[in-house]
């Protein structure tokens, strides 16, 4: 019989595993007989913790799939996922809901801010609901990590795209996750605002520790992770670690089938 092992939930990894996410063997598949489709097909793998990774492939992929299943927001149809050493598989909706509230946070293309409420307000929603109390030295850090000092007074419609996204970062990061996902997270802004709320992801991991993974169309956006996963098919075909924009878009044009011409593009795409 296994004993459950109590990991701490702040102050370093202590005694949690390499590992923030796993899946094993996972498959989704919507639908059955001859119109069933594998959105899924057999994935295995594992998403490093304190580290930034994306999730890249054409339309179809899976991409936004695996990350909903990592996530606990889509089941699946077989395997496993793990949360640390919590296997959330098979978790009852509560616990399921409970877990995606404590323990991890969300940044969506959408920014989902309530309107009647200010930025500080939105940023510590998640926290008043769960009846948390904000650690005051964190949240001052994370504010100052992701510039909204001088906003946190404004609502939503006092906000540009890109500072509404700043306090969307900001709740994510506030109360600590193990993980953060974000589903396009830069989609809705212009490449200067998406260049921003990159670094600040990018910060994140550096100076905070946080683990992010995300899923982008995007090579520039992908270049800010330590590592690119490739999908195509439901599969996990290939990877990149410390890309360049340059080598993510080469990796891209294979999949779509269109090999780049230059040989020196090619050579510097290959990395051991």
């Amino acid at each position: 019989m296994t004993t459950a092992v109590t990991i701490p939930r702040h102050g370093g990894a202590g005694g949690r595993t390499v590992a923030a996410a796993r899946a094993r063997q996972v498959v989704k598949a919507y639908g059955a007989g001859e119109t069933r489709v594998l959105a899924l097909d057999g994935v295995d793998v594992d998403i490093a913790r304190g580290r930034f990774t994306a999730i890249m492939g054409p339309s179809g992929s899976g991409k936004s799939t695996l990350m909903h299943c990592l996530a606990g927001l889509d089941t699946v149809t077989s395997g496993q996922i793990f949360l640390d050493d919590t296997e959330i598989t098979g978790l009852k909706d509560k616990k399921l809901t409970q877990l995606r509230r404590d323990r991890i946070g969300f940044i969506f293309q959408a920014f989902n801010l309530l309107p009647t409420l200010s930025a500080l307000e939105n940023i510590t929603l998640p926290m008043d609901i769960a009846g948390r109390k904000p650690e005051g030295q964190w949240l001052e850090r994370v504010v100052e990590t992701v510039g909204l000092g001088g906003r946190l007074k404004h609502r939503p419609s006092q906000l540009s795209g890109g500072q509404q996204q700043r306090v969307a970062v900001a709740r994510a990061l506030a109360a600590r996750p193990e993980i953060i996902f974000g589903d396009e997270p830069t989609g809705n802004l212009d490449s200067r605002a998406g260049a921003e709320i990159l670094g600040f992801l990018r910060r994140s991991v550096d100076e905070l520790g946080q683990t992010i993974v995300m899923v982008t169309h995007d090579p520039v956006a992908a270049a800010y992770a330590d590592r690119v996963l490739y999908l195509a098919d439901g599969r996990i075909v290939d990877e990149t670690h410390d890309p360049t924009a340059d080598q993510v878009l080469e990796r891209m044009l294979r999949f779509s089938g269109d090999q780049p011409r230059t040989p020196r593009s090619e050579a510097r795409g290959r990395r051991s």
